[in-house]
């Protein structure tokens, strides 16, 4: 057992897996994981699968047996299912003993709708047929499209993991949408209980889009390095806390809607100079996700600190923002571009799979 993650975990916050593969699955290891390290859930994206299709043979019995008539899309829609099914199966006892607040697993929808929220919906809907788990969650880019694709989905009974939010502005156009999707579902007569919802707010890659510009500045502007990311989530934990309090949210909560919660993504150290953990210590607090990949577990099961630490020093977070904006640094353009990048990552990423994924099915089908 480990004494740091299981600590974490009693902050208030759900330590959920950034990787998914179907060895793991197999062998015991994430099981081993979900009752040993206080797991309660499990991530992925179009990168994760890309690298976890392209290494070995786990996939191929599936992949030969599915027809060739199929397309390449629909065909990794369908493995992908299957190692979400599996997964969501495992996790189900934590969504049980947690009455449906945890033991989720991400699907994404396909990154070019990132813009389309009729196709969102409609892919969102097809992927939550095909998996068939109710602790599925669909993940939904926190574009503007997406925000309305949000609101229906919620409105809808789905559950939602909004991904790539970096700014506080976006991310309180995300809330809207799921408080605004809860109303709707209630206003039809249906239950609110079991909808549940996590707004992904991107960490690191904050800090890695600004250190640069504040290395190029040099100077004073130096002792900003590494503020900017702790700073920028700080402020939207803030917002979190205000979003879901008073009484529009006290209508909603008294049919049992939850809360949706700030899930922490991007949260290995890319910079050397940081502490490995730096983007965990920091954001501990109640009612958040940290999401993070394998190598960060281990370095946080190893020597990370808990305490709660989301709410620290505030006026500190507004501080650090605004001398950037002093500086020339505008939060706003590094955050529109890091969202665009993000887009264009995932994108790559499921367009490589898809290539790697036609060249798997051919060699499979000349056997």
């Amino acid at each position: 057992m480990s004494a740091r993650l299981h600590a974490l975990h009693a902050a208030g916050q759900s330590l959920w897996l950034d990787y998914i593969d179907r060895t793991m699955l197999g062998n015991g290891d994430l099981a081993r994981r979900i009752r040993e390290d206080a797991l309660t859930g499990m991530t992925s994206n179009p990168t994760i699968f890309e690298k976890a299709l392209a290494e070995g043979a786990a996939y191929d019995a599936e992949l030969a047996g599915i027809d060739p008539a199929v397309s390449d899309r629909d065909a990794f829609f369908t493995v992908a299912a299957t190692d979400v099914r599996h997964a969501c199966d495992q996790f189900r006892g934590v969504y049980d003993a947690t009455q449906g607040r945890d033991g989720f697993v991400s699907l994404e929808v396909s990154p070019d709708l990132a813009h389309d929220a009729e196709g969102t919906v409609a892919e969102a809907h097809r992927l939550w047929a095909l998996v068939d788990r109710p602790n599925l969650m669909i993940k939904v880019p926190g574009t503007a499209a997406g925000a309305d694709a949000i609101r229906r989905l919620i409105a809808d009974g789905l559950n939602v993991n909004v991904t790539l939010l970096f700014a506080i502005d976006a991310y309180a156009r995300v809330i809207e949408a799921y408080l605004a999707g809860l109303e709707a579902r209630a206003a039809a007569g249906h239950a609110l209980g079991h909808v549940a919802s996590v707004a992904s707010f991107f960490v690191s890659r904050v800090d890695s889009a600004i250190d640069a510009r504040l290395t190029a500045l040099g100077g004073d502007a130096l002792a900003l390095k590494g503020k900017a990311a702790i700073a920028n989530a700080r402020l939207a934990y803030r917002l979190f806390t205000a979003s879901f309090a008073g009484p529009r949210w006290e209508r909603l909560a008294a049919l049992g809607a939850q809360v949706q919660r700030p899930l922490w993504a991007s949260t290995s150290t890319k910079n050397p100079a940081y502490r490995d953990v730096i983007y965990v210590e920091e954001l501990i607090g109640r009612d958040t996700v940290n999401t993070l990949p394998p190598a960060t577990l281990e370095a946080f099961r190893d020597h990370g600190e808990v305490r709660q630490s989301v709410t620290d020093d505030l006026a500190g977070a507004e501080r650090a923002l605004a001398a950037l904006e002093a500086h020339g640094i505008a939060l706003q353009g590094v955050t529109d571009t890091l969202l665009a990048e993000g887009l264009a990552s995932f994108e790559q990423s499921f367009v490589t799979l898809l290539a790697g994924l036609q060249r798997k099915r051919a060699a499979l089908a000349a056997v």
